[in-house]
This record gives structure tokens, C-alpha cells and sequence, in this order.
């Protein structure tokens, strides 16, 4: 091949580094191109590539996300053989070694592409490599490569089904000669069957003229399109589904499920026939993400029959559970291996919805489909690109916090997440649940909350509540039951309305609360015996005693005890551990320090401390009350949900975290 073309001045370099990147970045943000994180670019200057990292997402890739490597070596490697009689676990590890061998010192820690030996045989500076559905519908149909020929002729070049690495790059070689020969020139658009497209130039623009040409020509062809728009479906069924197969899929928890409906999905669904060309893969991302083949579960069927059934003839839990006339389930360890699954699978029926323009859906054969099972090299990239990297004590814990959009719903919300833990921000005010969940999302990654508007007073509200953190993330694990208002008064001058309020939200609001978070929980519970899931309320010193001028709190408060001690009684047989914590006074938060509204100023105004003619003085009276001389924090009511999750012999408890203020008796 010949020698490659390149700049020798920094600036021009760091010029195309950033022009790799904003490439990278653009194709891989746009879902019809880039699924899951798929694909991989490459850029090649002065005998030096820089290609992606295995796992690493185009859609925000850095400059470091790419490993630099020797282009000769790399080259070389299409000439190696192998002695006689070595098996292919041995060439494939041979392989693995000789390409890592290929990278530049100082690039020991990044794991390049799979594909850069392939991108080394392009005699161009930049390669991109995606897998769009729209060219996968021509790359994976029974008649796309006849078609192929017609629609581009020698402009391109086409790649039958191959092993991918060293065996695809070697294929390639050879079609790129042959090519060059014939046409005068190496290809600059290779399809390859049943897995992308390659399109490489000298320039960023040069690529997306070549894209824009084999999106257009495709597009002209097309006389059928998929229809993903959205269709209404049962969200209670939907709701007792999803939970259950968590559970099967994961006895600890630690796994999300998200549910999909669209209109070609449910055409698909309406029997096992017509789901027949989506029971084996169309490209190797499809085996990686969602895996070999999904499971179809006809309407009504025993769920855990069907699941145990699969386990039993595959060895392994499926990712895709489709149920007839219903939609599908999508699986994994955490919600972004989940939202892979479920991507890849509405992938493939793209695919197969554009396949009909090209002749029919033709599927990989079993063979191929196992050998990318077992490729290292797959299985590395799945581990990469499905990795969160968080942890913490509450991994995989879902969880809804009542109340999130500020105070200590919004900081409990926050740690939760912290500590790995999904989170529905549920409040009155949407906007200030959305700031917050766009907070954590933004601290611990995209997949980690979702923002809830819910008034907790209302039974609807309340259901729906719940049912969003379910289709959200598949479960519920921990209710924080957190929301409450409190408005301060003496006997004489507490309004009926104002008192019933206090008590609908406080009292009633609990209630409604724990009753619609108990379903799904039991659910799991029923799934996975010996699972344990928590209620937890937020109730406050003045559920363990009496408030002066500040019954309607107290009172709602104390009932919310008693709550508490009803409901661990009779959900312990399922597994739902209830308790509340109760804070002693929160002074930095609005409820206290708000200067319109925050009880300071309540507790000023209504003469509820005596001789108090500041809101310093009120706050130095309550600080007084407390042994420890402070008010309580948001890291100390923390500490006890915490300790309340982890334990598994405590149920019913009020638990005091008021600074020694109220010792119990």
C-alpha cells in the first residue's frame, strides 16, 4: 500500500486530533448512526494512528479516549500466520498479543478498537466505522448484495460475512487490491454483510459527503420504513411485569428493566410467527448488547416458567423478553446495560423492517453467533461499555424520595445516589425535582434519576408516581416517604382547612405512599424470597413528642408512627422492612431559615418562645434544646436511612437522630 499522507507541523496536528474528535462526537451523538456507544473512528498521520479505545463512547470521547499506534506493525500483522495444528483459542490470544504489541510507548493502559487493524489498511487519514440500520437494512437482507452492486457499482466495495479481526483485515486486504487494480484507486465505502459500513477519506468533510451519498441512495430505495411511534399500554400490567423479571434476572437486585411499545414493536408481537426474523441476531453489536436470542412469551403464560425454561436450554438469563401483544422487555446488570439491550433490539427491528426493501432479513448463522459469544474481544467491550464504575453501599438500589425538590428530600436524594442508588425525584414542584435530578445526573451519570411531579395527597398522583420509577428502572427497593408541610398555631387560631391540610399531606399522603410503593415490592419479594425491601418515613421529634403550638404537625406526625408500627406488621411477610426516622430540627434548611416563610420566622410571629424579639433568638433557644448544641444536618438523617436499608432486624422503629434532644424511654 502506499505510504501514508501526513502533516509535520504540531499545529496541524493538534488541528486533526480536534477534528477526530468533533467527527467522532457528531456521529456518534445521532442515534441513527451510533447505538450503545457503537462504532469507531481513527485518524492516521506521519506512520501513526490514533484510533478509538474498545468500550470508549463516541458520543463524548476525549483526545486520551484514543490509543496511538504503529500503522507498519499493524499492517504487518495481515501477513502473520499461524504453525500448523494451533487451535483458535491460541490464534485469537496470539493476535490479541501481537495487536497490543502495535501500540506506541506510553499507550499501555488503552485497549485499542477491535477493528484497527482493518483501519490501518485504509490508505486514508480518516476511517469511520458505524453500523447504521438504515445501511444494515442493505448489509443484512437476503438480496443486499445484488442490490449493492446496482446501486454503487465500482465506487465500493462489499465484504462478505467474515470473523472480525485479523481474519476480516486479512479479507480485506485482498478486496482492496483486487480493487484498486480494476478501478485505479483503494475503496473509500466498504459494507460489510451483516455488520456496518467503513467509509475512509483524507478529510472530516469528505466522509460526511460520503455518508450523505449512501444515506440518499438508500433512502430512494425505500418502500418500507419502520413506524416507532408510540402506542398506549397497560402501565399496570406493564408495572407487575417488569419487577418480576428483575428479579429473575438478578436475586440481589442489582439489575434494571426497562419496558418498550411502538408500533412496529407490537406488529411483531402479535404472535410467534410474526416475531420469527427477530429470534436470531443481524449483527455482532446486537449478540454483544442484547444478546443471541430473545425470549417471546406469549399473553399470560407463567413468566418465571418461561424464563427458568430459557436459563435451562441457553445457560445464561436473557436480555430481550418480548411478550405477545404487549412489548418488550429489556434487561441487565444496571440501567445503562439495560438502555443497551433496548436500543440494539429496536435496532434490529429497524433492520428488519428495511430488509424487506432488499430482498428479506437473512440473520447471522449459529456459528458466527458463537464464535462472537466466546470472543474475548467482545466480551471485553461489554464489560467496558456496560460498566458505571460507581458502586457504593446502595448499588442497584431503586429508590422514589417524596419531597425531593429541596431540604432534606433534595440531600437525601443526592446521597442516595451517591452511593449508587437510583433515584425518582418526586415533588409538588416540577421544576425543582427536574433541578435536582439534573443534578444527580449530572454528578453520578445520565441513567442515575428521573424527575416525578406528584402531589402526595393525591391517590392518582401517588400511583403514578410509582409507576414511573418502575418503568424508569424496574423495580422498587426504598420509598422515602419524605414530603410534609408544616404550618405553626395555637389552639384558638388553627383553621379547619389548614389543619385538614397538614393532615392530607402528612398523614393521608404516607399512607397513599406506602400503599402503591408495597406492590411493587411484593412482587420482587414474591420473585426472589428472602429480597428485602424498605418504607421508610421521614417523620420528625415531634412524632415522639408533643409540639407546642404546633399540633397539627405533631399530630400527623405521631399518627405517622403509628403508621409506621401498622404497616412493618403487616408487610414483614413480604419482605418490607417499615421504619421512620425522626429529625430533630433542621435549621439550615427553608423549612427553618426561609425568611417569609420558614418556622423562625413562624415561631416569632405566633409568640411561640417567649421573649423572642429576633429570629437569632428563636434559633438560639432551639439550639439550646439540643445536648449536642446543633441542629440536625442532612448527613446525619442519611446515616440512618442507610443503617435502616442494611439492617435486616428492624422493623417498626421511630428512630431519633435529634442530637440527644429526645432520648428515648
Amino acid at each position: 500500500m502506499p505510504p501514508l499522507p501526513g502533516i509535520k507541523d504540531m499545529d496541524g496536528l493538534i488541528m486533526s486530533i480536534e477534528t477526530l474528535v468533533e467527527m467522532s462526537r457528531r456521529y456518534g451523538a445521532d442515534e441513527e448512526y451510533v447505538l450503545a456507544g457503537g462504532g469507531n473512528t481513527s485518524f492516521k498521520e506521519d506512520g501513526i494512528m490514533r484510533v478509538k479505545c474498545s468500550g470508549a463512547q463516541l458520543s463524548c470521547i476525549t483526545p486520551e479516549q484514543f490509543v496511538a499506534m504503529d500503522v507498519r506493525l499493524l499492517r504487518d500483522m495481515v501477513e502473520k500466520t499461524f504453525p500448523a495444528g494451533m487451535g483458535e483459542d491460541e490464534k485469537e490470544a496470539e493476535a490479541l498479543h501481537t495487536l497490543m504489541a502495535a501500540r506506541l510507548p506510553g499507550e499501555e493502559t488503552k485497549r485499542p478498537s477491535v477493528e484497527s487493524i482493518l483501519h490501518a489498511m485504509f490508505p486514508y487519514r480518516f476511517v469511520l466505522h458505524l453500523h447504521p440500520a438504515l445501511v444494515n437494512g442493505l448489509a443484512c437482507a437476503g438480496g443486499g448484495k445484488d442490490v449493492f452492486s446496482r446501486l454503487f457499482g465500482a465506487a465500493a466495495v462489499w465484504i462478505g460475512l467474515s470473523k472480525p479481526g485479523l481474519a476480516l483485515a486479512q479479507i480485506c486486504k485482498k478486496a482492496f487490491e483486487e480493487h484498486k487494480a480494476v478501478s485505479g484507486k483503494y475503496p473509500n465505502i466498504v459494507i460489510l454483510e451483516n455488520h456496518g459500513i467503513f467509509l475512509a477519506a483524507d478529510s472530516a468533510g469528505e466522509i460526511d459527503r460520503l455518508m450523505e451519498h449512501v444515506t440518499a441512495t438508500l433512502k430512494g430505495c425505500l418502500a418500507y420504513l419502520p413506524h416507532f411511534s408510540e402506542t398506549p399500554f397497560d402501565r399496570s400490567l406493564v408495572c407487575s411485569i417488569a419487577p418480576a423479571l428483575r428479579m429473575l434476572f438478578a436475586k440481589d437486585g442489582k439489575a434494571a428493566c426497562l419496558f418498550c411499545a411502538n408500533e412496529h414493536v407490537l406488529a411483531f408481537l402479535s404472535g410467534a410467527g410474526p416475531f420469527g426474523p427477530l429470534l436470531k441476531p443481524f449483527t455482532p453489536d446486537q449478540i454483544v448488547y442484547c444478546g443471541a436470542e430473545p425470549l417471546f412469551i406469549e399473553s399470560g403464560a407463567d413468566i418465571a416458567g418461561a424464563f427458568s425454561a430459557y436459563v435451562k436450554r441457553k445457560g445464561v438469563n436473557p436480555k430481550i423478553v418480548a411478550v405477545a401483544g404487549l412489548g418488550v422487555f429489556a434487561l441487565g446488570k444496571n440501567r445503562k446495560a439495560a438502555d443497551g439491550a433496548r436500543l440494539l433490539f429496536l435496532d434490529a427491528v429497524k433492520i428488519a423492517v428495511y430488509a424487506k426493501n432488499f430482498g428479506g432479513a437473512k440473520p447471522l448463522p449459529d456459528e458466527f453467533t458463537d464464535f462472537i459469544l466466546n470472543w474475548e474481544a467482545e466480551q471485553y467491550r461489554e464489560k467496558v461499555s456496560t460498566s458505571t464504575g460507581r458502586g457504593g453501599r446502595l448499588d442497584g438500589r431503586i429508590a422514589v424520595v417524596t419531597g425531593g425538590a429541596q431540604g432534606f428530600g433534595k440531600g437525601i436524594a443526592r446521597a442516595l445516589a451517591s452511593e449508587g442508588a437510583y433515584v425518582a425525584v418526586a415533588d409538588l414542584n416540577r421544576s425543582g425535582a427536574g433541578d435536582c435530578s439534573e443534578e444527580i445526573n449530572a454528578a453520578y451519570g445520565v441513567h442515575m434519576s428521573i424527575p416525578v411531579e406528584t402531589d402526595v395527597s393525591d391517590e392518582l398522583s401517588v400511583e403514578r408516581m410509582i409507576q414511573e420509577a418502575v418503568l424508569a428502572f424496574g423495580g422498587l427497593d426504598v420509598l422515602i416517604s419524605n414530603a410534609g408541610v408544616l404550618f405553626a398555631g395555637g389552639l384558638g387560631e388553627m383553621t379547619k382547612e389548614t389543619f385538614d391540610l397538614v393532615t392530607r399531606v402528612n398523614y393521608t399522603g404516607y399512607f397513599l405512599c406506602a400503599k402503591y410503593a408495597a406492590e411493587p415490592m411484593k412482587i420482587q419479594n414474591k420473585y426472589a424470597p428472602g429480597f428485602m425491601s424498605d418504607i421508610i418515613e421521614i417523620n420528625s421529634k415531634s412524632g415522639l413528642e408533643g409540639s407546642k403550638k404546633n399540633f397539627a404537625y405533631s399530630g400527623s406526625k405521631f399518627g405517622g408512627v403509628g403508621l409506621t408500627q401498622s404497616f412493618a406488621k403487616e408487610l414483614v411477610e413480604y419482605g418490607i422492612k417499615v421504619n421512620a426516622i425522626c429529625p430533630g430540627n433542621f435549621f439550615d434548611g427553608p423549612l427553618w431559615s426561609d425568611p417569609e416563610r420558614g418556622l423562625f420566622r413562624q415561631y416569632l410571629d405566633s409568640g411561640k418562645v417567649e421573649g423572642a424579639g429576633t429570629i437569632e433568638d428563636v434559633r438560639r433557644f432551639y439550639e439550646s434544646k439540643v445536648p449536642l448544641k446543633r441542629g440536625c444536618t442532612v448527613a446525619d438523617v442519611v446515616r440512618a436511612i442507610i443503617y435502616v436499608i442494611e439492617q435486616e432486624y428492624e422493623t417498626g422503629q421511630a428512630i431519633p437522630v435529634t442530637g440527644g434532644q429526645i432520648m428515648l424511654h
